[in-house]
């Protein structure tokens, strides 16, 4: 089903949605402001100090390496994703953003896609905040859009997994094993502790945003016929993400349930013309996915599936 989506491609500054680009912009803007402070001092204390102590992601209790206690604050979940602690780590976070978020973007919708992008964060924040002191008894404050954008590397995974992703601008790989690859490579590197790489935060960028489309009766991704043909999952929302789902081992209803989600009206079995096609495009294009009326979706799938007989 995730062939209903065209991904945008990489293709330059002028492919970037409003979200992306107001995101990379606040970041760079950040990024430089932290530059500046560096440089400054406030009763004695440096610029840089004063930024971590308030604004970025501080353990909930501790001291720092001076002895200082940290000064955990609840708007740190959001300002620590636009703080960042070097070039490197700001131009990675934001390429890949540029890479993968436009297409999310197109997805989703642009508020859809700022608050999954923010609740990826702050999924991230939490998940380093509590699971941090299980494996090392030394914290420090977090920063970077990391845990952000691996979720949105993982959603670009699910809705595009066949898209070629080409390393090193040479070598093709497919979206699914790539991204896969790189939450495994940060699975088995939680426990190293002097990386200063907040790899906990990045498996909890990626819970999120797996479990978010997983759930979500908007978003139509291949995995989740996995879990319905297997007869294990199956989700009974109408309302939105997360409201109603159930587990099961045996689907009392599959018929229904097929017919819920793929069969046609019969006002709506006619043909199907390239023109509609190009319009239902133009309105994920514009507005996401999830504003397409039931009939619409309808249209998709159906030529979907001629084109996959085809």
């Amino acid at each position: 089903m995730s062939n209903y989506y065209q991904p945008r491609g990489f293709g330059g500054l002028f492919s970037l949605t409003p979200i992306v680009k107001n995101i990379i912009i606040i970041n760079v803007v950040i990024f430089f402001g932290q530059l500046l402070m560096n440089n400054l001092t406030f009763d004695g204390y440096p610029g840089w100090y004063i930024l971590n102590k308030w604004f970025a992601l501080n353990p909930i209790s501790g001291t720092d390496a001076a002895g200082y206690p940290f000064n955990f604050q609840a708007w740190q979940l959001i300002t620590y994703q636009f703080m960042h602690g070097g070039f490197a780590h700001i131009f990675f976070n934001m390429f890949a953003l540029w890479m993968f978020g436009p297409s999310i973007e197109d997805i989703m919708g642009s508020k859809k896609f700022l608050i999954f992008y923010l609740i990826a964060g702050i999924t991230a924040g939490l998940f380093q905040l509590f699971l941090t002191p299980l494996f090392s008894q030394s914290q420090a404050i977090t920063i970077g859009a990391s845990g952000a954008v691996f979720g949105v590397m993982v959603a670009y995974a699910m809705y595009f997994p066949d898209n070629l992703i080409f390393i090193y601008f040479l070598i093709p790989v497919k979206a699914k094993y790539l991204i896969a690859f790189l939450v495994l490579l940060e699975f088995f590197a939680i426990d190293s502790a002097q990386s200063q790489i907040a790899h906990l935060a990045h498996l909890g960028g990626a819970l999120f945003a797996f479990l978010y489309i997983l759930f979500d009766k908007n978003s139509y991704v291949g995995i989740k016929n996995v879990f319905r043909k297997s007869n294990y999952f199956r989700t009974n929302s109408t309302n939105g993400v997360f409201d109603k789902f159930s587990f099961t081992s045996k689907s009392k209803n599959k018929n229904v349930e097929d017919a819920k989600f793929y069969d046609l009206k019969d006002d709506d079995n006619k043909e199907i013309t390239q023109r509609e096609i190009d319009e239902i495009l133009d309105k994920i294009s514009q507005s996401g996915y999830q504003n397409l009326t039931e009939r619409e979706k309808r249209i998709l799938f159906e030529a979907s599936k001629k084109m996959n007989k085809n």
